[in-house]
Order: structure tokens, then C-alpha cells, then sequence
């Protein structure tokens, strides 16, 4: 990514990401930005709110997370800086478990994890 930013005032990417796979090495996670720079994270959050969203997983995240802790962990996070009501019409989910497999929460399952939260 960094050699597309070698001439001066390029910026192909355009857009902030979180990208999140699972390899030999478990579950790993990208931040990347607009210069073509990205880091590493065990946890991490972007948009609006960011410093406090940051900050909350920052003291909620440990190593052994389970994977439904980790889910409500990330929906309390989002909690903190959505307005209106929170639901699974309005937010999407995606996890990556051990199978390495990527899938996308249905509305369904949001609404039972946040039931648990709540």
C-alpha cells in the first residue's frame, strides 16, 4: 500500500477500514487509512465518537475474550455513540470464528445479543 503514496499528493484510497481475518495465528485486525498506512489492532473503532469508543474497548478488551463476550463488548461500544435505538434493522454484524469463516450476524441474532446486554 505505501508505494502508492510514493509521488507527492496521492491518496488513492479515499476511505478508512477495518479489516478482519483469522490465520495461523488467530484472529487478526487492520486499521487502514487514506495515506495507505495500517496498523495492527486487538481491538479498534472508527467514525464518530472514535476516542470514546476507543477508550471504552480499550478497558473492556481482554486476550481471552470469548466470542460472545467480544460481540457484546462491540455492541455496548457501539451503544455509546448511536443516536436513536439501537437494533438489528440498523446495525450489522459480521464475526470470523475459529473455522476461519466470515459470516454476517442476521437481524435476528443482533436483537437476541442485545437482549443480553440491555
Amino acid at each position: 500500500m505505501q508505494e502508492f503514496t510514493q509521488s507527492g499528493g496521492v491518496r488513492p484510497f479515499g476511505v478508512s477500514l477495518l479489516v478482519a481475518g483469522f490465520d495461523d495465528n488467530g484472529p487478526q485486525l487492520y486499521q487502514v487509512d487514506p495515506s495507505g498506512s495500517y496498523f495492527s489492532w486487538k481491538a479498534s473503532a472508527m467514525g464518530k465518537n472514535v476516542s470514546n469508543a476507543k477508550t471504552f474497548l480499550e478497558k473492556r478488551y481482554t486476550d481471552d475474550m470469548e466470542l460472545d463476550d467480544a460481540v457484546h463488548t462491540a455492541m455496548l461500544a457501539l451503544k455509546e455513540g448511536f443516536e436513536g435505538h439501537i437494533s438489528g434493522k440498523n446495525i450489522e454484524i459480521g464475526i470470523i470464528g475459529a473455522d476461519k469463516k466470515f459470516r454476517v450476524l442476521t437481524p435476528a441474532e443482533i436483537d437476541d445479543y442485545l437482549a443480553e446486554v440491555e
